[in-house]
Formats: structure tokens, sequence, C-alpha cells
């Protein structure tokens, strides 16, 4: 089988070697909400606040003819996002999957949305979402904290309730009461986000990550010769193109663990923040910017940003790191230098 979200190929022994009825097991893993471990156990992948927000959003326009319990939305991997809901007279109330994230705080929270018929569709942020207040985040300074991709995936899933209604458009205003409490949980007043958590999300999943699922990926590490080690999901993305004869494997934040277990043909490729973090974790202090992207954005000849790189490749014992932007572009590469 191939995991539709981050697109690896299960092997069938880790399948047979789960406790879950197969066809249990096999449908969660299409539906992306399972992931499967190399000793058969599995873990629960959650939606994104993007998802999660898009469903609040599609329940709320769908609640103006009627009440509703189901919404499935569209994701950006080609499978759609579903859950159970509550939605009546144009007011939608959508709460976070359970995950087994270990860090996300989100889980369980509940998204709101209300909704009216207008010309076109409007998406407004209302109390609990984030303003940004810094340049260098992907929402522009001054506006809410919504990424492009999940407003694309609001946006979409309005659309979807507007025509099977067969409405003209509809005007969206999403909120949510807990977020200014639990954004206080959150690095977001550090980087520049007040009064309220980010919407996020770029395949609208939220990954599972545990001690257990660590190992798991430690096993693949060690046992693929040719391995890509990166951060996120655009690195996933951009790793898969930039190396695709390389095992790809998500190491999130745990680089170091990553490459004390990796050997062979070893690459490190992810976006400027982690990995340039990871050279340098006080690359930032005193530096006057908030994220590692604003000082790109505003002072890409900043000298702090050459001497992370250079500590990550110290760091790499040899690895080869690259470091890429959002939009693909490699940024810094060391080539295997040593």
């Amino acid at each position: 089988m191939i995991d539709p979200v981050n697109k690896s190929k299960i092997p069938d022994e880790w399948i047979e070697r789960s406790k879950m009825p197969r066809n249990e097991l096999e449908e969660g893993i299409k539906n992306g909400t399972l992931v499967v471990l190399s000793d058969g156990s599995v873990l629960k992948r959650g939606y994104t606040t993007g998802t999660t927000a898009a469903i609040a959003a599609k329940t709320a326009v769908l609640s103006l003819a009627g009440d509703v319990m189901h919404v499935s939305v569209p994701t950006s991997v080609g499978i759609r996002a579903e859950m159970d809901v509550e939605g009546s007279n144009g007011h939608g109330v959508a709460v976070k999957m359970n995950n087994d994230h270990e860090s996300d705080i989100t889980r369980g929270l509940e998204f709101m949305a209300d909704a009216k018929e207008a010309d076109g569709i409007t998406v407004y942020a209302g109390e609990g979402i984030g303003i940004v207040t810094r340049s260098g985040l992907e929402s522009k300074k001054g506006h809410p904290a919504i990424n492009p991709r999940p407003m694309e995936q609001i946006e979409a899933s309005i659309a979807e309730a507007v025509e099977e209604l067969g409405l003209r458009g509809a005007e969206v205003t999403i909120y949510l009461p807990k977020g200014k409490e639990i954004a206080k949980q959150t690095l977001n007043s550090r980087i520049g986000v007040i009064d309220g958590i980010s919407i996020l999300g770029t395949t609208g999943f939220v990954e599972p990550w545990n001690d257990h699922l660590g190992e798991m990926k430690g096993d693949l590490i060690r046992d693929s010769d040719k391995v890509v080690l990166t951060t996120g999901r655009i690195g996933i993305r951009y790793s898969t193109m930039l190396f695709p004869d390389h095992t790809v494997v998500l190491a999130g934040s745990r680089i170091s663990e990553a490459v004390d277990a990796a050997h062979g043909d070893v690459v490190i490729c992810g976006l400027p923040g982690l990995v340039l973090k990871w050279g340098n974790p006080d690359m930032l202090k005193d530096s006057g910017f908030a994220t590692v992207v604003e000082m790109l954005e505003l002072d890409p000849d900043n000298e702090r940003l050459k001497e992370a790189f250079d500590l990550a490749v110290e760091k790499g014992k040899g690895t080869r790191i690259v470091v890429v932007a959002r939009d693909g572009t490699v940024l810094m590469d060391s080539g295997g230098r040593k």
C-alpha cells in the first residue's frame, strides 16, 4: 500500500503484524487517518487547523438550508477529510480531531463559523484567530494568521457548499472562542502573531509523533543506504524532487537523532527555520528578528545565516545540508563538504 498523505510505501509485513482488523486498517490508511509502524502498531493522524476551519465554514454554509451533522472537505493530497459536525441556521461547529501527536495542544478545540448568502465568496477571521504583527511569515503583516494553503482549502470548501445549495455566494466568519487562551501555550507571540492561534496546514493532516514513531523512523533510516532527512511537509515534497533515488524520512525537529541513526549517502533537506536553527539554536538571540524567514527576507546577507549554516554542516558530520525556500529554490547547499 501507499500512504496517500506522505506518498511512502508501506511494507505488507507491517500491515500483517498489526492486531487491528486488516480491512479497518487499510481503510484508515486510505483515508489518511491511520499510520502503521514497522512493528504493526498504529498511530492516528488528525486534521490540521486549516482543515478543521474549512469543515466549520462549509458546515455553516450548508446549514443555511437545514441541519447538518456530517461534512467532508477537500485536502491538497487528493483525499477528503470528514467528520461529524453541528450546523443549523447558518452556524457551524467542528471540533478538532484527536490525534497521536504528543504536542498538539489544539486537539479538541472548537472551531465555529457563521455564514450568510452573498455575492461571491468572502472569508473573515474572527475571535481567536491571531493577527500577524511582523514580516517574514506566510501571512502578511496586519492580516489574520491564516496561511495561503489553508485559505485555499477554506474557500474551496465554501465553494462546494455554495454550488450544492445553488447560492450566489457566501460570506463566512470563522472564529475560535478559546483560541486566544490556547495561543498563550504556543510560540505565536514570540514570532509575531497576537491574540489567537494560526490557521495552518500543508497537506490537511497532522502527522502523529511520539517516541514509538521515532524508534520506527530510526529503523527506516538505518535500513537505508541513501536517505534524505527532512523537516516537514514542504521538505518532503522538494526532497523527493531533488533526490528521487533516496528514501525520504520526516525527522521534524529531531534531526540529531536521525543523523545518529543514518549511514551511507545522507542528506538533510528542509526549510531554513528548522535546519538553520538546528545548526545554531541561538541564531535569533538579540538579532532583532522574530524568525529565520524574517531575517532572510529583510537581511539576506546577515552573517548569522552563514554561521548557522556552517554549524549545521559541522553538526551533520559530513552530511550534505540543503536549505530550500517554500517555492523550492535551493538557498544553501553544502554539496557534502566536510
